[in-house]
């Protein structure tokens, strides 16, 4: 049986402070028509922490798509709100990693994410889950929160990639490895670590890092191991040649739930937002949201 294809009418909700998001409201709305979707909400939204509340809403009143334009942090924010609903859940990537477009292979064009949407298929996606907060890509601990934390608003939306990779460098100068111990799915490990990916998808800042699938069902906890900073440079370096080349500085735990424990409390960003702290369980959700993906 073939695939169905996403809802012509949605609701179309823009991050306008994202790094693209301001100047791309105007061009979504006009190309999501001419592509057939009717929008019967459409909003530009200055204050990033009323996005999810006007997703919610829209699930409340029945909307059957809803189309956020931003990066992976507006993506995560809203997808706890569309979990148990019929509503189709569709992207524009608009920040500056955009990681879970990338998982996806939704194009990271305005013309091409809305063709994805308007010619595309529903299918079922898993979510991770840090606690009970749903999120959609990856989250980490170590240098990722300590950049999300301390990153000028204006250096990401100015200078994007470039910039977030420049201030990465100048917080490892900072930055400490850490004791981590892994339990659960009949693991009970503890390593020295310098940094943790807790992956749904496989794309983390833009770079693909994890081999892994957002349709597999289970969660991924890697950690590059060692407790030399020069370590992780040498991982990171690796990974621009695929996730392939990294597996001699990582360690990877698969399953479907994990306690993870440091040796001191640390920040774990969420798709780029620092939401949470260690102790935690992380998790998958199985096929959470319905999503609107390229065919």
């Amino acid at each position: 049986m073939a695939a169905a294809r996403p809802p012509r009418s949605a609701a179309l909700f823009v991050n306008a402070r994202s790094r693209k998001g301001q100047e791309a409201f105007e061009d979504a709305c006009r190309l999501l028509g001419e592509a057939g979707i009717d929008l019967v909400r459409s909003k530009a939204i200055r204050d990033p922490a009323k996005l999810p509340g006007e997703v919610r809403k829209a699930v409340q009143a029945g909307v059957p798509m809803i189309i956020v334009g931003g990066g992976d942090g507006s993506i995560s924010s809203a997808v706890d709100h569309v979990v148990g609903s019929d509503t189709v859940f569709a992207i524009l990537p608009l920040g500056t990693a955009n990681s879970f477009a990338r998982t996806l292979n939704i194009p990271l064009d305005i013309p091409g994410a809305v063709d994805a949407i308007a010619r595309g298929k529903v299918q079922r996606i898993d979510l991770g889950m840090i606690g009970r907060d749903y999120f959609a890509n990856c989250a980490s601990i170590g240098i990722a929160p300590l950049i999300a934390q301390t990153v000028p608003d204006g250096l990401k939306k100015w200078l994007g990639r470039p910039g977030y990779l420049a201030w990465a460098g100048l917080q490892m100068t900072r930055f400490q490895p850490f004791a981590l111990r892994v339990k659960g799915d009949g693991v009970d490990e503890t390593i020295q670590a310098l940094e943790v990916r807790i992956a749904n998808g496989a794309y983390h800042g833009g770079t693909e890092l994890v081999e892994t699938d957002v349709r597999n069902g289970e969660i991924v906890v890697q950690a590059v191991v060692g407790s030399q900073r020069t370590k992780l440079l040498w991982s990171w370096g690796l990974s621009l040649l695929g996730p392939d080349k990294i597996r001699g500085t990582v360690k990877e735990w698969r399953g479907k739930s994990f306690r993870l424990i440091t040796g001191r409390k640390l920040p774990i960003s969420i798709d780029g937002e620092v939401l949470a702290r260690t102790p935690v369980t992380v998790a998958i959700a199985p096929k959470a949201i319905r999503m609107a993906v390229p065919r």
